[in-house]
């Protein structure tokens, strides 16, 4: 239940559905599996073990599960099968298969191998969190951030949110090295620079003091922070990017123990609680983040 990596959005209007509505609305686009000639399936499904609702809703905050469930079929295998069929009938027929043949072949035999090939699941999970206005995916990347947003909006037919930094923020990391990091803010050891043109240079850099004359001869030369690992509030520690993608999140030991007497044969109030405390945890992060970057001043 624990987050990885976040992307943030705020809601640009009221998030107003109740659990009942919440509910209504995710059931028409629940998950079921792959059928015999389909590739994949995505749909919402319960973050509970054996849970009923499609969500769990704690202290406030909505927690949701979308899962994939996709077929492997590895490419040499059709085309190992593909090729082995068009040597059968050059030999036969004495011609060369063309490529529209060689094209139909290989989707009769995809049909055909299909049904037997085995499904993988994946999951994406988020949270909503109505009273802040915020929406937490835990997803390393755009585009899989974007499915689950798109399979939401489609659900509850509307979702009126934007990414909660709408900017580059690399202006505002490079000064946290150059001059002066927020009181809460603590840099770590790992970062990485680069040049503003396309194809500028880039350094990297881990178990490295960033304070340090070498780095900050980089930083005056020109260069500007894309990257930076942090701690936070003594809460979690993270690298932070210059489009406020947030990843490698770790929770720190004093919030990880909180929930740690209650007993392990109750697995989910366990994922309830953590869930409550780890949601409360990222959405005062982010509205630490809101405030330090000024990022609320970029929607006026």
């Amino acid at each position: 239940m624990w987050f990885k990596n976040l992307k943030i959005y705020r809601f640009t209007q009221p998030f107003t559905i109740d659990e009942e509505q919440l509910q209504q609305q995710l059931d028409g686009f629940s998950f079921r599996p792959c059928g015999s000639q389909e590739i994949a399936t995505q749909g919402w499904t319960s973050p509970l073990p054996q849970g009923e609702e499609l969500f769990l809703a704690s202290s406030g905050y909505y927690c949701l599960s979308l899962k994939k469930q996709e077929r492997v079929l590895p490419a040499a295998v059709v085309n190992a099968q593909v090729a082995e069929k068009v040597a059968a009938i050059e030999a036969e027929t004495g011609a060369s298969v063309g490529k529209k043949a060689q094209q139909d072949i290989k989707q009769e035999i995809t049909h055909q191998l299909l049904p037997r090939a085995f499904t993988k699941d994946s999951f994406t999970q988020g949270f909503i969190a109505p009273k802040d206005g915020l929406l937490i995916v835990n997803a390393s990347s755009d585009g899989k951030a974007e499915v689950f947003l798109a399979h939401l909006r489609k659900a509850i037919e509307s979702l009126p949110v934007v990414p909660l930094a709408k900017r580059s923020i690399s202006a505002d990391l490079t000064t946290w090295l150059t001059e002066q990091a927020p009181a809460s803010i603590q840099l770590l050891e790992e970062a990485e620079l680069r040049l503003p043109e396309e194809d500028g240079g880039i350094i990297r850099c881990k178990n490295q003091e960033l304070g340090c004359d070498e780095i900050l001869a980089h930083l005056h030369s020109g260069k500007f922070v894309s990257k930076v690992a942090i701690e936070w509030d003594e809460t979690l520690s993270a690298i932070i990017q210059e489009d406020l993608a947030i990843k490698r999140v770790k929770f720190s030991d004093v919030v990880l123990e909180q929930n740690q007497d209650i007993p392990k044969d109750q697995l989910a109030a366990k994922i309830d609680a953590d869930f409550s405390l780890m949601a409360a945890e990222l959405v005062r992060f982010a509205k630490s983040l809101d405030e330090l970057l000024a990022l609320n001043q970029d929607t006026i």
